[in-house]
């Protein structure tokens, strides 16, 4: 193959989701929906400044809360928000 010869090795298809796909997306739904899990602060509240936003440095991280333990963004913001204690 020369490197000006796009074809493709072998052709995989267009993607489609998976039922496992639509699966989780369902009980991800439903748990964003129990947590009041939203993609935006709550006022000064948000994932990035609370005790259970695992890498504060990281714009998206794990929330290691008991009732979520999921990837969330910075700016998201969910019922369990918790301030983090001062030392």
């Amino acid at each position: 193959m020369s490197e000006t010869d796009t074809t493709p090795v072998y052709d995989v298809g267009a993607p489609e989701p998976k039922p496992i796909d639509e699966e989780l997306s369902v009980k991800l739904g439903h748990l964003a929906e129990d947590a009041i899990l939203r993609a935006k602060p709550n006022g000064d509240e948000r994932c990035d400044n609370c005790l259970y936003y695992l890498d504060t440095d990281k714009d998206l991280t794990y929330c290691w809360h008991p009732k979520l333990r999921i990837l969330v963004g910075g700016d998201w913001w969910c019922q369990w928000w918790e301030e983090i204690p001062e030392d």
